[in-house]
């Protein structure tokens, strides 16, 4: 057997020897774990990762590659990634780089070939908890010295979101959308260019009256990663915007909308994060899977002394997942909509662009 080269520190003490791929730096994160089957890309890549190792359940990871254009976003910041198996011989035309050579290039840790499951199982009793990956020969104090001495940041936010203002437009475009960069993915603004809008992303810190100057249509609130108490900035913007033009949240922008009405959220003991979470839609027999990536949820106390009504509600855990304030025109759901034409989500979307729609022809 080969001589293991890294190891997994847990926050609880344990320690899981396994062997290292992509960058040797060193960062206490949070440690989650991450259901999905496929689609490891995009978890790489999507900024509400930021500052997490993510443990993979499923066993295999890196067969199909890294592709140029899969990118969620131009500058990934995840903590690391914990799999069974690291695959560095990808079947796929596609592929122009292996996980190793990804993980190399943009400065983040991984290791293989430890238990999973275990470690799943672990974070699902004890809740998330501070991690780090280390040279396997560090001794257990220092790793536990290391975790104790580096609290978990609340600056991903301001590290995440775009410095200036962009644009991506789409040919005869009908709508104009301005999106509040909280830490978006790309596939929000390719949806949104394939629905015949053009968008323009602007920084969290931005003002209502900056982002009204562009004269849009509707306001859209991105996911992104951390403490949704951590962008108060964000919520305050909303609360100004509100009423005067349609709004749609995803994700951390659920949360947003639902802070800026005075709802509180609640930290998950472990999250919600993975491609395979059944939510209901209340005013519908509609079911969908779902992909979702958050470790906080609407207080379900506080949403009562506001306008918002509870739309959708996650099946695993009953925990709400999207509101709406019809008058307001203001709805969010707390998982991120399949961002392609056929999604079964597909039809959030064609509902903001009727609020807009509708908005423009009152």
């Amino acid at each position: 057997m080969k001589p293991f080269t890294k190891k997994l520190v847990l926050e609880n003490g344990k320690e899981f020897p396994g062997y290292g791929f992509g960058s040797n730096r060193v960062a206490v994160c949070e440690l989650v774990f991450n259901t999905s089957m496929v689609g490891y890309q995009e978890i790489v890549s999507d900024p509400t990762y930021t500052d997490q190792i993510v443990v993979m359940t499923y066993p295999l990871m890196g067969n199909y590659g890294f592709m140029d254009e899969d990118y969620e976003s131009k500058f990934p910041a995840m903590g690391g990634m914990v799999v069974r198996e690291c695959c560095e011989a990808p079947s796929n035309f596609r592929y122009t780089k292996t996980m190793n050579e990804t993980f190399e290039e943009l400065d983040i840790p991984g290791i293989a070939g430890v238990d999973t499951r275990m470690i799943t199982r672990i974070i699902r009793e004890e809740g998330t908890q501070k991690a780090v990956i280390v040279d396997y020969a560090m001794p257990h104090d220092e790793a536990m010295k290391l975790i104790a001495d580096n609290d978990l940041r609340h600056d991903q936010l301001e590290r995440v979101s775009c410095k200036k203002r962009w644009f991506s437009r789409t040919p005869n475009h009908k709508w104009d959308v301005v999106a509040i960069d909280c830490g978006i993915r790309y596939g929000f603004v390719r949806q949104f260019n394939a629905k015949g809008c053009n968008v323009t992303i602007v920084p969290y810190n931005s003002t209502a009256e900056e982002i009204m100057a562009f004269n849009p249509d509707g306001i859209f609130v991105s996911n992104g990663p951390g403490d949704p108490a951590d962008a108060a900035i964000v919520s305050k913007t909303i609360a100004e915007l509100r009423g005067k033009l349609p709004i749609f949240g995803v994700d951390l922008g659920h949360q947003l909308i639902a802070i800026s009405y005075g709802a509180k959220n609640d930290k998950l003991r472990f999250g919600h994060r993975g491609a395979n979470h059944p939510v209901k839609y209340l005013d519908n027999p509609k079911l969908e899977i779902v992909t979702q990536n958050h470790g906080y949820v609407i207080n379900e106390e506080s949403l009562k002394a506001t306008p918002l009504k509870v739309t959708h509600r996650n099946l695993l855990d009953n925990t709400i997942a999207g509101v709406e304030a019809v008058e307001d025109k203001v709805f969010s759901v707390q998982y991120q909509p399949d961002c392609t034409p056929e999604a079964s989500s597909n039809y959030l979307f064609d509902k903001f662009i009727k609020l807009m729609e509708d908005e423009k022809n009152a």
